[in-house]
């Protein structure tokens, strides 16, 4: 569990977090959502320890980050596992080669047990057989998966993903999108996943945080996020035809 309070953030005379209060709970998928220029982003580099915030806390299973030791700062960045929005799979480097990379940095395991580990983990995400590929011969779902395995190789207790469907098809993107729950459900991991996607919100939307110009501007999850009355958030997410449709046979109960 990752506990947020009140968060500030800012660059030069620019703030960028307000205040910010969240909770994001263990074996759900917690999605961060908000228009650009938000925060979002900001916010989840916070929650990765590559940002200091300004003031305020972020509490890891129980405590403080600031009041880590620099062996706890260490142990817990071992404990997250990471999903770029680009995939971020480093071209030169096999498929395995790539889920192996974390084993490697971070572990004291042997050759075999690296390997067995990466086999493990690569027939989880459906990509059994791809070891010795290298990421240009394999389509872009396959690349997030990829990604999504080496983000998983080392057991993580914490997941974040930074727009993981970013540059896919809606088919292949709900593929990843119920991936991602699915392990976040069998490992009981806390996943944050700061995303745009609406079909993400709607599909795997277990507990939401909106953000409107640094501040938390509503919190629930994809089912009552159909009847909520904040207008901005009304506009952000039904901005297509389809999902003012959507919204309309909800609340008539269609």
């Amino acid at each position: 569990m990752i506990k947020v309070t009140d968060l500030h953030k800012s660059f030069d005379d620019l703030d960028v977090l307000k205040g910010v209060n969240a909770e994001f709970e263990k074996g759900k998928t917690n999605l961060i959502i908000g228009q650009s220029g938000s925060g979002k982003t900001v916010f989840l580099k916070c929650l990765l320890g590559l940002l200091i915030p300004d003031s305020g806390s972020i509490e890891y299973n129980g405590k403080a980050y600031k009041h880590f030791s620099k062996d706890e700062k260490r142990e817990i960045s071992k404990q997250m596992g990471m999903v770029f929005q680009g995939g971020a799979l480093f071209d030169s480097m096999t498929v395995e080669e790539n889920v192996m990379f974390p084993l490697k940095m971070l572990t004291k395991m042997s050759k075999q047990e690296m390997k067995n580990r990466v086999e493990e983990v690569l027939d989880r995400v459906n990509l059994k057989e791809t070891n010795h590929k290298l990421p240009s011969e394999i389509s872009g779902g396959m690349q997030k998966r990829v990604s999504i395995a080496r983000a998983i190789v080392n057991k993580p207790n914490f997941l974040f993903c930074d727009e993981p469907n970013s540059g896919l098809d809606p088919r292949t993107a709900s593929v990843i999108d119920n991936l991602i729950q699915e392990i976040t459900h069998e490992n009981d991991i806390t996943t944050v996943i700061n995303t745009h996607d609406m079909n993400s919100v709607f599909e795997i939307g277990e507990n939401i945080i909106y953000l409107e110009h640094g501040v938390k501007a509503w919190e629930g999850n994809k089912d009552n996020i159909y009847k909520t009355d904040n207008q901005k958030l009304i506009d952000f997410v039904y901005a297509s035809n389809l999902f003012q449709k959507v919204r309309v046979a909800q609340r008539e109960g269609l």
